[in-house]
């Protein structure tokens, strides 16, 4: 992955991130940085899922990888909201 790949999945990671929270129903105890991280966290595993299912490239927009990461962003969120709310 070059650099200018990196740049993009962190400023895709940010969408994922906040669409991840907006798919998670009720409130989240997690602050706006932690999204942040989840989402770019999520990009980059999302990114790596639809390569190994070989459908990472497509003609036009890459739906399906969208839905990975979007996906992907919603278990982190969950997750950490969960782990959060038990302490």
């Amino acid at each position: 992955m070059e650099i200018s790949g990196i740049i993009s999945a962190i400023v895709i990671g940010i969408i994922i991130g906040v669409l991840g929270r907006l798919v998670v129903p009720g409130r989240q105890r997690i602050g706006l940085l932690l999204t942040i991280v989840v989402g770019i966290v999520a990009a980059l595993i999302g990114s790596a899922l639809a390569a190994a299912f070989d459908v990472a490239d497509t003609k036009g927009v890459d739906w399906i990888e969208w839905l990975i990461q979007i996906g992907l962003a919603a278990l982190g969120v969950a997750a950490l909201d969960r782990s959060r709310a038990r302490r």
